[in-house]
């Protein structure tokens, strides 16, 4: 067995958290972009995060947000952990994370399969990129942003990557010890995070599917 942090992300109520809490994840996620269907405020974001205890983190999710906005609404979840899911370049996600002191994460959303006519996304080259991360999330691009529910080609990765990965994009109680099989060798480390794998409707998660993506995580044989 190996111990695989867990990040459930888009939660919008109370009793989501206390269930996540209790089924021993690592992070609670928190969508503060607008047009998200798991959209909350960053006054919700810091009221549910109060029901977090020690050693379980905050995450704000934002997609091309202002750096003042990130600021000031980070600044109201102390200890988040700030992730960038749209287009910040490295240097705008290092100069807000900096000037909050915390830590971050950076989504790589990556085409299944590349469009035609392109290279595969270049996993390599984004982590030297985006080298001050404390992790990258390797999610599936879709139209838009945010998540869509899909997983990508897993096995077209590079073997080696110079991050801490986290494995998104699709992941369910039935494929997440797939995926940590697949990829737990490929990072610095490996952490997965899940959302409509545990929901009975967007921004609704279900009790017995996010035990059972905990079990199956923690029961994963390496």
């Amino acid at each position: 067995m190996t111990y695989t942090s867990i990040k459930i992300c888009g939660l919008t109520r109370e009793a989501d958290v206390d269930c996540a809490v209790q089924a021993g994840v690592n992070a609670i996620g928190f969508v503060l972009y607008f047009k998200s269907a798991r959209y909350v405020s960053a006054e919700r974001a810091a009221q549910l995060s109060l029901r977090l205890p020690s050693f379980v983190s905050p995450v704000l999710l934002y997609v091309n947000a202002s750096e003042e906005e990130v600021i000031s609404s980070a600044k109201q979840v102390p200890g988040a952990w700030l992730q960038f899911h749209g287009d910040e370049s490295p240097e705008f996600c290092l100069r807000v994370a900096q000037s909050l002191g915390r830590r971050w994460i950076r989504a790589a959303r990556i085409p299944d399969p590349s469009p035609s006519g392109q290279a595969p996304f270049n996993l390599v080259k984004y982590a030297l990129d985006y080298s001050q991360a404390n992790a990258l999330l390797l999610d599936t691009h879709v139209e838009g942003y945010g998540g869509g529910g899909k997983t990508f080609n897993w096995s077209l990765l590079p073997l080696s990557v110079n991050a801490h990965l986290v494995l998104s994009g699709g992941l369910t109680p039935a494929n997440v010890g797939d995926g940590i099989r697949a990829l737990h060798a490929r990072g610095l480390s490996l952490s997965v995070d899940v959302s409509s794998g545990v929901e009975s409707a967007k921004g609704i998660k279900d009790p017995h599917k996010i035990r059972q993506f905990v079990e199956a995580v923690r029961s994963t044989v390496l």
